[in-house]
């Protein structure tokens, strides 16, 4: 979540929200992994949480990329 109140651009505010999102599904996985009933929804959690991880390690690159180019705006995040 990114308080409204927070300047930065819509592009830097997008991948924020992705990485969000990508926390999201991780407690998702997590939790429905510990509920689950059978060994086909371990497999679905198994494969959201692979790629979540594979999400948030490529935002985590786009985000070091905007630092790097000077695009990211708020040293806070």
């Amino acid at each position: 979540f990114i308080p409204e109140e927070v300047a930065m651009k819509e592009s830097n505010k997008n991948l924020l929200q992705v990485l969000d999102y990508v926390h999201q599904l991780l407690y998702i996985a997590d939790i429905g992994d510990l509920q689950r009933e059978d060994d086909g929804c371990g497999v679905l959690y198994g494969i959201i949480r692979d790629n979540a991880y594979q999400i948030k390690n490529q935002v985590e690159h786009e985000i070091e990329n905007h630092k790097k180019q000077k695009k990211w705006d708020n040293e806070e995040w």
